[in-house]
């Protein structure tokens, strides 16, 4: 039986080859290795494009809000990771990423994306999905969009600290307002 994703279920397993040891690339990442931590896994389409870097380093930049946080954060396309080390290895200022804060993880047998819901698999690429995956490894946020649209590092910070505030939050709710009493 296929496993169905939905939120307030165990998030799908997975292993893929990462830039967790960028001069290897011989050290996998796991879900089962952000065990007691929050996740924010994010996919993006490809390697070496236009809007794909200005997430990443928008992520890689707030690394520290997040680990405040108790969350890490993981990228995830479907190129390899070799092809993902040349691109961290490129320079921001020549369109590349240079040193990143997090792993980017290499799904090349798509099957993490497909497991999630977001492999297009006609181009072999990930929609734009994020997936916030609680410390006991079930699914608590997740969102896909199209391909031409980058997403906001501040909204992720505000629905993770929602999440983790336990409470009942409004529309546009931040830390300094307070949660609905019901």
């Amino acid at each position: 039986m296929e496993m169905t994703l939905q939120v307030g279920k165990p998030a799908p397993s997975f292993e893929m080859g990462s830039t967790k040891n960028i001069e290897t690339l011989k050290e996998p990442v796991k879900l089962t290795d952000y065990r007691g931590k929050w996740l924010v896994m994010f996919f993006y389409p490809l390697d070496f494009t236009f809007v794909c870097p200005t997430e990443i380093t928008a992520f890689s930049d707030r690394l520290d809000d997040f680990r405040k946080m108790k969350a890490e954060v993981l990228g995830v396309s479907t190129d390899s990771a070799y092809s993902h080390r040349a691109w961290m290895k490129q320079p921001r200022k020549e369109g590349g990423l240079g040193e990143l804060k997090f792993p980017l993880a290499a799904d090349t047998n798509l099957r993490c994306s497909q497991a999630y819901g977001v492999l297009l698999e006609e181009k072999g690429i990930a929609l734009r999905g994020l997936f916030i995956v609680d410390p006991e490894g079930i699914l608590q946020y997740q969102v896909v969009h199209n391909l031409n649209v980058g997403r906001s590092v501040d909204e992720v910070l505000r629905v993770l600290e929602g999440l983790q505030s336990g409470g009942l939050c409004p529309a546009n709710w931040t830390t300094d307002k307070p949660l609905i009493k019901p």
